[in-house]
């Protein structure tokens, strides 16, 4: 059966389906109960008036991102692939990174695929496409363009992504069980070519990091054996270590609910601190935990507390770059200091880990970054979609106020303003 025909099948049925039925946050304040302040202390100004951080708008990680992403785009719009394979591969072969340590031609590669994806995410959005949406328009031409670079690895990767984000389209990021059968076959579909466009490269042994990307990600899209999920990983950071993403990805995918087992998911996080401690230190062994904790109670209520703790000042010696610090601090805070999940265990875990927050704060922060803070606020869902940036980012900036006047509630109720400074937060008297 053609890949049009594959893809579309389930789509077909699901219309059928559907003609069947047919026809039958305001700002933050300072949260203080009137005991915690001292009766001759000065009235209590609202956070905004308290505390002075610089936030800027964009800050230097998003600016870079975008200018990247927009770049593949750009060569992609410009059907310029010969230019923009070129350039992927010097890219990739020195796995160059922003300051925050995304791979710069993983957004390449992200831009030069972003309008195909877009627009099939756009026709899926209802999860009930019009019967003349363009599902498969982008993802053919994407595949002309295979067929006229049928041995560059870098076409294969972008295309081959392209393939597994309208999967995850398709799907989304629910319990199979959850999952209506159309969208899994159609989900099945795209990552089964996805695999088929990278077999011949992974057989050839590409050390291309891109290429190791999209084979760790197609794992996810069918019944692959542990071993092999690990091997693949393995591969990957070996390639990469200095590659937060692969970690924190190789985590999440060593849960029981993708391909693992709690004991197989600590046991990956401490060979893979062991693996890149000239990089990392400790930290590894906390960016292959942190998506997994925060997502099943059961492997934080297993968490080695102090190891993570560990990974996480470690991760903040070798590097101030306030993306990640930012990252740091407001996972502690919102992903993990969030309501508790009434498992005594997991909640004893995340009220630790949240505490953190105040060292990473106290001794890194130096500036706010909104974004970040809003998508912690809801556990970094790669799929969630963002309506209005300007009131996302407004709600973090919140979220970011909440948090940072209550670690600093017994300066603001003696009356002292905070102010960050490029070395860090210093107080001043009334």
């Amino acid at each position: 059966m053609a890949l049009a025909e594959r893809v579309l099948a389930p789509l077909q049925r699901m219309r059928s389906l559907i003609a069947d039925r047919a026809g039958i946050s305001s700002q933050a304040r300072v949260l203080h109960s009137a005991s915690d302040i001292p009766p001759s202390a000065p009235p209590v100004c609202a956070p905004q008036d308290m505390l002075t951080i610089p936030c800027p708008d964009p800050t230097a990680e998003e600016h870079a991102r975008d200018s990247h992403q927009n770049a593949g785009l750009k060569l992609a719009r410009q059907e310029d692939w010969d230019t923009l394979a070129q350039q992927l591969q010097a890219l990739d072969a020195k796995c160059a990174k922003t300051d925050g340590g995304m791979p710069i031609a993983e957004l390449m590669a992200f831009g030069a695929r972003a309008d195909v994806v877009a627009a099939a995410e756009h026709a899926l959005v209802t999860g009930r496409p019009a019967h003349d949406a363009p599902i498969m328009d982008g993802i053919e031409a994407l595949e002309q363009v295979l067929d006229e670079h049928p041995d560059d690895p870098m076409i294969a990767a972008i295309v081959a992504h392209a393939h597994i984000d309208i999967g995850w389209a398709w799907r989304g990021t629910g319990w199979d069980i959850e999952v209506p059968m159309p969208n899994r076959e159609a989900f099945d579909a795209h990552f089964e070519r996805a695999g088929n466009i990278l077999a011949p490269f992974i057989r050839a042994g590409s050390n291309s990091a891109l290429i190791a990307s999209a084979k760790c990600a197609v794992n996810a899209g069918a019944g692959v054996p542990l071993s092999r999920v690990v091997a693949d990983y393995e591969s990957w950071i070996t390639q990469d270590p200095r590659n937060p993403k692969a970690m924190r990805a190789f985590g999440g995918h060593l849960l029981p609910r993708w391909h693992g087992t709690y004991e197989r998911l600590d046991l990956e996080a401490r060979r893979m601190a062991g693996l890149t401690h000239d990089v990392w230190g400790a930290g590894a062994y906390a960016w292959v935990m942190m998506d997994a904790i925060s997502t099943d109670t059961e492997a934080c209520a297993r968490l080695d507390l102090d190891f993570f703790l560990d990974g996480l000042r470690d991760i903040l010696r070798c590097t101030r770059d306030q993306h990640i610090v930012n990252l740091l601090a407001a996972y502690c805070a919102n992903t993990m200091g969030a309501t508790p999940t009434g498992h005594d265990e997991a909640d004893y875990m995340r009220t630790q880990i949240a505490e953190a927050a105040a060292w990473i704060v106290r001794d890194h922060l130096t500036e706010l970054h909104p974004m970040l803070w809003a998508h912690a606020t809801r556990g970094f869902d790669n799929a969630m979609r963002i309506r209005c940036r300007d009131r996302f980012a407004s709600a973090g900036y919140a979220d970011a106020l909440r948090v940072l006047s209550d670690l600093f509630r017994r300066e603001i109720a003696a009356g002292q303003r905070i102010v960050f400074t490029k070395n860090g937060p210093v107080t001043h008297g009334a």
